[in-house]
């Protein structure tokens, strides 16, 4: 048996000896692999077809089309683990566009026990990804194609996916830099900015990064910081958080502030959750603070105000988003262009199942324009 991390970068090797040349004859596969990495939107089929490669790279015995232990019988193995243990750490190293975890989460992928066959009725969009994702594992199957030059093929199209993302950004930072110059934005001016952001499609993730911005740019100042952000879809009772941005004191791990990001109104039923929450630790909890992207409903700010007694000491607020940060900008006024640059940072560091290439080049584009003098 060999070594998948060994095959992975002698394949990664082959595909950037001539990245700009594909090495499969066959145009129906070719196209097929093609249209299978280029989906932005749904990135799981990639990383399914780079397992099930991988797996039969390194055992030719196995059927790719059995990426599942709960099968059984000959041929099957685990896909997941070639996923977590190799594909992972693959994708990571040489920043590949896709998603950081594994496929056999996702909704079309998860708790199957039966062959990915090219007569299976797999849920998802677009339909015609998981047609062909179907059809490229039969096709190895059937010897129509190697696992290595669909591999190959895979590698060398993420490399160029990559290249070009990059090439962009970079572009975008030095037209940012150039024109700055010596601009300054006003606080009002930022508000617009991130409004402007704010309002772009699949935008859920921004006020999130808004308001760990708001404290990373200020976190000397106040003795306060906020801790490591959770992956974007990771729900709390998984991870034991107990709010979207958590905020500790200097030298203390202990949470005194917790904030839960909405996109639409928050209810009665968010506050009791809160309390939940607020309970389940063996420590006092200053704020738990609601940031919505929609209207405040008076009647739930009313309910959330008369928390403070019945958790002996937390205040439970609910606030809009901009009127969050309009407040922070003209409260820390001389502070507002390191809250600028504190965004831009966690917007370009987040994953793109986070955070879109759209988003972050749309980000940079509005800077851009905002900075720029008349």
């Amino acid at each position: 048996m060999s070594d998948p991390a060994s095959i992975l970068e002698k394949l990664l090797a082959s595909a950037s000896a001539n990245p700009l040349k594909s090495t499969i004859k066959n145009k129906e596969i070719r196209a097929k692999i093609e249209y299978v990495c280029n989906q932005l939107s749904n990135r799981a089929c990639t990383r399914l077809l780079m397992a099930c490669m991988l797996a039969k790279l390194d055992r030719p015995d196995i059927d790719p089309r059995k990426p599942y232990t709960e099968i059984g019988g000959k041929g099957g193995f685990s896909g997941r683990t070639y996923d977590e243990k190799y594909i992972t750490q693959f994708i990571n190293h040489n920043r590949l566009p896709l998603n950081p975890t594994t496929a056999f989460l996702t909704p079309a992928f998860r708790n199957l026990d039966k062959a990915l066959t090219t007569n299976l009725e797999l849920i998802g969009r677009p339909r015609e990804l998981y047609h062909f994702t179907l059809e490229l594992l039969d096709d190895v199957h059937k010897n129509r194609v190697t696992a290595k030059a669909v591999l190959i093929e895979i590698i060398r199209i993420l490399l160029i996916m990559r290249d070009e993302k990059l090439s962009r950004m970079n572009t975008l930072l030095s037209s940012l830099r150039q024109a700055r110059d010596h601009q300054i934005l006003s606080s009002e001016e930022i508000v617009t900015l991130i409004d402007q952001h704010l309002k772009s499609r699949h935008a859920s993730r921004l006020p999130v990064l808004v308001v760990a911005a708001a404290y990373n740019s200020i976190a000397d100042k106040i003795g306060e910081y906020a801790m490591p952000l959770k992956s974007h879809n990771a729900a709390d009772e998984q991870t034991g958080a107990l709010g979207d941005v958590e905020i500790c004191l200097q030298n203390d791990e202990h949470v005194v502030t917790a904030y839960e990001m909405k996109t639409k109104k928050v209810t009665i039923n968010d506050i009791d959750r809160a309390l939940e929450k607020i309970a389940s630790v063996n420590y006092q909890i200053h704020n738990y603070i609601f940031i919505t992207t929609d209207l405040v409903d008076y009647t739930v700010t009313t309910y959330s105000s008369g928390m403070y007694s019945r958790t002996n000491g937390t205040e439970i607020a609910i606030l809009d988003c901009l009127g969050f940060l309009r407040h922070f900008l003209h409260f820390f006024h001389r502070s507002r262009i390191n809250f600028l640059n504190a965004y831009q940072e966690l917007v370009l560091n987040e994953p793109d199942s986070a955070v879109s290439q759209a988003l972050k080049e749309a980000w940079l584009a509005l800077r851009q324009v905002a900075e720029s003098d008349e």
